[in-house]
């Protein structure tokens, strides 16, 4: 089959509609047709069922598709490994983590890394959902969990645990509980048992409901858990990573807190060799040696 043709095929194939992979591909929407049209007839099967609202892959289509997006992945792997030089960091490095880890601990941490190296471009992507690596979704992951795929090299992080913080203006307003109980006296600000998140927090939470607890507030990721606890609306389950950047944070009944959660990077064993992730796994490494000694720190220091 011609490389061309197939080319053009995935790209009407991922817009579903022959203008729009026109655009991409810079072509008129008949020269795109015509090469459609001729892949088929190479093919003596139809790849398409047009109708008015774009084109919808046939079963034919969409085995052929599965081809052409398992060539693109690998192409892109190649170009990728092609480009990064031994001396040189640069191009686009595509990076998934959840919202809360992504936003309130590696974001803010990432100036370090552009200013080390200005011509590197990260795709953050930040959702609470799982991308598959070995179909290069991303290049590398942040996951509170360890990688069930076997092709992924992975580095154990750290753990973090989930616990019960609140504003110190907040306390002085409401009061410190002093048992779980008393949490029938404040309002709780957490995820969402039900929602995508890791299964210890989930828990945690459920815990804590089971209690009479006065009022609730439920936000989808740890972000917004964390602007509601710091515009004093009640005590919020967050993780303990945000102690450091966010030191006014009080920690509500120490004894409570969720079962430790492993938080690991893994990327694919094809991208061992790019510098890319070279220099993202150690900066990572490297900053959470720094968190981790800091944490050390302030435990051993004795409180007034």
């Amino acid at each position: 089959m011609d490389w061309d043709k197939l080319r053009i095929f995935h790209a009407v194939a991922s817009a579903g509609s022959l203008t729009h992979a026109g655009d991409t591909l810079h072509l008129s929407q008949s020269a795109v047709s015509r090469q459609i049209r001729a892949l088929e007839e190479n093919l003596d099967t139809t790849l398409f069922h047009r109708h008015a609202r774009g084109l919808i892959l046939t079963e034919q289509g969409e085995l052929l598709f599965d081809a052409t997006r398992h060539m693109t992945k690998r192409l892109d792997t190649a170009s990728a490994r092609i480009r990064d030089s031994e001396e040189e960091v640069f191009g686009e490095l595509r990076v998934t983590t959840t919202i809360g880890f992504g936003s309130l601990w590696l974001a803010p941490r990432l100036p370090a890394l552009y200013e080390k190296y200005p011509d590197l471009k990260i795709d953050l992507m930040l959702e609470e959902r799982i991308m598959d690596l070995p179909m290069r979704e991303a290049d590398v992951a942040i996951r509170m969990k360890e990688p069930s795929q076997a092709d992924l090299i992975r580095r154990r992080l750290m753990t973090i645990n989930m616990r019960l913080y609140a504003t110190p203006s907040y306390i002085e307003k409401h009061g410190l509980p002093e048992s779980v109980e008393d949490l029938g006296n404040h309002r709780l600000i957490s995820q969402n048992a039900a929602a995508a998140q890791v299964s210890a927090g989930a828990l945690l939470v459920r815990e804590l409901l089971s209690y009479d607890v006065g009022s609730t507030l439920s936000v989808n990721n740890y972000f917004g858990v964390l602007q509601a606890v710091i515009h004093d609306l009640g005590i919020g389950v967050l993780p303990d990573y945000l102690t450091q950047d966010f030191p006014d944070l009080v920690r509500v009944l120490p004894e409570i807190e969720s079962a430790e959660v492993p938080v690991f990077l893994a990327y694919p064993e094809e991208l061992r060799q790019s510098r890319r992730i070279e220099v993202f796994r150690d900066f990572v490494s490297e900053e959470v040696i720094a968190f981790r000694r800091r944490q050390r720190d302030a435990e051993s220091t004795p409180t007034a």
